[in-house]
């Protein structure tokens, strides 16, 4: 596939289960890098031999949840197999890594040096991570008896968290 003519692509990478402000935040975050944003879903079997477990969400629900958010160009699931397939397909300008994925970093600047890419690899900044973090959201979710899974309430309460966060006003000066 050819590059979009003339524009710089960022190509970013996630599992983004229970997607939540964080990944928003992590998505714009990586748009800023350029002009045209790609999206990597992890698979539903790479997620359960990464994190040992199934995601809440399977593969479409999340590229769906994703593809929703509207903040991409173009939304795909990852590659079986060859992990980096991906790149030699798209051949991204930059490669916006969050700031707590290391699975498949750590061979990453070799293999762009093998496939002869010269993209720019760049860690993006946390956004509330004691708040906004899938596991940390999985632990809040009530447990699965038959009922409906009440992630809206879950996200809810976190943001109700983070604006106590954001409206602190310490009562004495010496704590500034």
């Amino acid at each position: 596939m050819q590059k979009p003519e003339n524009l710089k692509v960022v190509m970013a990478f996630g599992t983004f289960d229970l997607f939540h402000a964080g990944h928003e935040n992590y998505l714009k975050q990586a748009k800023e890098l350029g002009d045209y944003l790609i999206v990597v879903i992890a698979r539903d079997e790479t997620v359960r031999k990464i994190k040992g477990e199934a995601s809440v969400h399977n593969e479409n629900e999340r590229f769906k949840n994703v593809k929703a958010s509207g903040i991409a160009e173009k939304v795909i699931l990852g590659y079986k197999g060859d992990k980096y397939k991906v790149l030699k397909k798209f051949r991204p300008n930059v490669i916006a890594l969050g700031y707590d994925q290391f699975v498949f970093t750590q061979r990453l600047d070799k293999t762009l040096i093998d496939m002869k890419l010269n993209a720019d690899v760049v860690r993006l900044q946390p956004y509330f991570p004691q708040i906004y973090k899938s596991s940390l959201l999985k632990k809040n979710l009530p447990e699965e008896n038959g009922s409906e899974l009440n992630r809206d309430a879950v996200l809810s309460e976190n943001d109700q968290e983070l604006n106590s966060i954001k409206n602190f006003e310490p009562k004495s000066k010496a704590l500034l």
